[in-house]
C-alpha cells in the first residue's frame, strides 16, 4: 500500500492503514439524503487518493451501507482495509453481544460486503448483559476461521478493554474524538477511577480510530443554522446544535477559524490536523458522501502544527469546552459509552 498520506499501524498485531480513513455511514443514514452514484464515486476517489481504510457497520441503513461499500470495492478488494461493526440494531434487542449473534452477523456482513474476509471487525457497543469475554471469544473464533483478520471495540470503557485483551489482541478502539469531544482523555469519561480510556488503550497497545473528528461537521465552520439541515438529518435534534448551545459552540468554531486563517487552511482542515497530531497510533475516519469534502479532508494530512499551534488549540478547546451532550437523549447512553459509565 502506497499513499502520500503515509501509513500508521493499529494494534500490536499490526494492521497497517493510511493515516486517514473514510467513514461511510452518511452515505446511508443520519445526515440527510445521499446520492448513490456520488457515494460510490466518493469511495472510488478515496481509493485513488490512498484513503483505503473504509469504515461501515451492519446497522447503517439496515445493511444498505455494507451493500454500497461492497459494490464500490468490487474488483478492488486487495486495495482496501475493510472495517465493519456488529451488535447494534434499530429495533428489538438494542445491543446484542451473544456468541451466536457474533457468528450470524459476521456471515451476513460478509455476504453484503461481497468479501471472504473482514480486515477489522468491531463490537459496535459492549453488551452489558453478556460478558465481554464471551463476545470477544466468539470474535476470536472468526479470526481462527480466517473470516476476520483483526478485532476492535467501539466506545468501550477502560475496564472492558482490559477484559477484552485478556481473551484476544484488540487492534483498535473506535470512539468519538475531536476538538469538541475529548472524553477519551478525561478520567471518568469511560475510564475507571483515575484511568482514562486513551491511556488504557495505549498501555494495552490498542490503536485509536476517532469517528466524527470534525464534530459532526460543526468544526468545518460551514454550519450557520441547524434549520438548514434536511428534515431527516439527526443534527436537527442534536443538543450541541440547539439554541444557546449552538451560539456558544459557534464561538469555539470562530476561534478555530481565526487560527486556520492565519495558517491559510480551512477550519475543518485545522481541526482534523489536530486529531492527526495526537499520535502515530491515531487514525481518524472523517465521514463524507461527497468527493469535494473528501479531497479537503485529505489535504489536512499535509497541515503541519507547531508546538505553539497545539498550545493555542488546547486553550481554545480544552476538554469540556463544547456546550451540550453528545447525543439527543438518554436512549444513546448504552453499553460502555462515557455517558453510561459516568
Amino acid at each position: 500500500m502506497t499513499s502520500s498520506l503515509g501509513t500508521r499501524t493499529l494494534g500490536r498485531d499490526g494492521l497497517v492503514v493510511p493515516a486517514l480513513g473514510l467513514g461511510c455511514m452518511g452515505m446511508s443514514q443520519m445526515y440527510g439524503a445521499a446520492d448513490r452514484d456520488e457515494s460510490i464515486a466518493t469511495i472510488h476517489r478515496a481509493l485513488e487518493l490512498g484513503v483505503t481504510f473504509l469504515d461501515t457497520a451492519d446497522v447503517y441503513g439496515d445493511g444498505h451501507n455494507e451493500e454500497l461499500v461492497g459494490e464500490a470495492i468490487t474488483g478492488r478488494r486487495e486495495e482496501v482495509q475493510l472495517a465493519t461493526k456488529f451488535s447494534l440494531s434499530h429495533s428489538g434487542r438494542r445491543i446484542d453481544g451473544r456468541p451466536e449473534t457474533v457468528r450470524a452477523r459476521a456471515e451476513a456482513s460478509l455476504r453484503r460486503l461481497r468479501v471472504d474476509t473482514i480486515d477489522l471487525y468491531y463490537q459496535h457497543r459492549v453488551d452489558p448483559e453478556v460478558p465481554i469475554e464471551d463476545t470477544v471469544g466468539a470474535m476470536a473464533e472468526l479470526v481462527q476461521q480466517g473470516k476476520v483478520r483483526h478485532l476492535g471495540l467501539s466506545e468501550a470503557s477502560a475496564a472492558s478493554l482490559r477484559r477484552a485483551v485478556a481473551v484476544h489482541p484488540i487492534a483498535a478502539l473506535q470512539s468519538e474524538w475531536s476538538l469538541w469531544t475529548r472524553d477519551l482523555e478525561v478520567a471518568g469519561g469511560g475510564g475507571t477511577g483515575e484511568d482514562t480510556v486513551l491511556g488504557t488503550a495505549r498501555e494495552l497497545g490498542i490503536g485509536i480510530v476517532p469517528f466524527s473528528p470534525l464534530g459532526r461537521g460543526f468544526l468545518t465552520g460551514q454550519i450557520k443554522d441547524p434549520s438548514d439541515f434536511d428534515e431527516d438529518d439527526f443534527r436537527r435534534s442534536h443538543p450541541r446544535f440547539q439554541g444557546e448551545a449552538f451560539t456558544a459552540n459557534l464561538r469555539l468554531v470562530d476561534a478555530v477559524r481565526a487560527l486556520a486563517d492565519e495558517k491559510g487552511v480551512s477550519p475543518g482542515q485545522l481541526a482534523l490536523a489536530w486529531v492527526l497530531a495526537q499520535g502515530d497510533d491515531v487514525v481518524p475516519i472523517p465521514g463524507t458522501k461527497r468527493r469535494a469534502y473528501l479531497e479537503e479532508n485529505v489535504a489536512a494530512a499535509a497541515v503541519e502544527l507547531s508546538t505553539d499551534d497545539l498550545a493555542r488549540l488546547e486553550a481554545i478547546a480544552p476538554p469540556g469546552a463544547a456546550t451540550g451532550g453528545r447525543y439527543a437523549d438518554a436512549s444513546y447512553r448504552y453499553g460502555d459509552s462515557p455517558e453510561k459509565v459516568a
